[in-house]
């Protein structure tokens, strides 16, 4: 491997961690904005993202706990996402890439990336019901706005997994015969 794919490949790696913590760090916060809606809404305003639901949660509480149930559940399957990806980043030999590891984690990514996909999906359109009933919803809009491009891109990288398994397959079968 030359110098240049070596040095790119490691900044790879930082680019992934750093997206991985800071994904986690949008998990956690959410979370905490989440009780803070709960218990104090007066001090959501001076939390992440300012999204303040309080007033869905006075309105209807099944409507509150699903919204933000969809976003911690597509901000969570995020951060496992980046995570796999930071597995396949630290397994991956690039002398030697085709094994069933690297096969594997990359179908578990496209998995991850069809779940969040269809979970944002599921999402809008529940957003979208409720703002028929007179619901704001402004503020969720840009947690499940990518959801086709998550489903694509799962199939893409589900056809790159199907690819690999091949390849590892035809490795092994050709070890065999040498």
């Amino acid at each position: 491997m030359s110098k240049t794919n070596n040095f790119v490949f490691k900044g790879l790696k930082i680019v992934t961690w750093i997206i991985f913590i800071g994904l986690c760090i949008e998990a956690v916060s959410l979370i905490v904005n989440f009780i803070f809606n709960l218990y104090n809404p007066e001090l959501v305003q001076n939390q992440y993202q300012k999204l303040d639901l309080s007033d869905m949660y006075e309105q209807n509480k099944g409507a509150f706990f699903s919204m933000y149930t969809f976003i911690f559940i597509i901000s969570t399957l995020k951060a496992l996402l980046f995570y796999v990806v930071i597995k396949l980043v630290s397994k991956i030999n690039l002398s030697k890439p085709f094994n069933r590891l690297v096969s594997r984690l990359i179908s578990i990514i496209s998995y991850f990336t069809l779940l969040i996909g269809l979970i944002s999906f599921s999402a809008r359109h529940t957003a979208k019901n409720l703002e028929l009933h007179g619901y704001n919803i402004d503020m969720l809009s840009t947690f499940w706005t990518d959801s086709q491009a998550f489903i694509l891109m799962a199939a893409v990288i589900y056809i790159i997994a199907v690819i690999f398994s091949k390849a590892v397959e035809n490795q092994e079968e050709l070890e065999e015969t040498v």
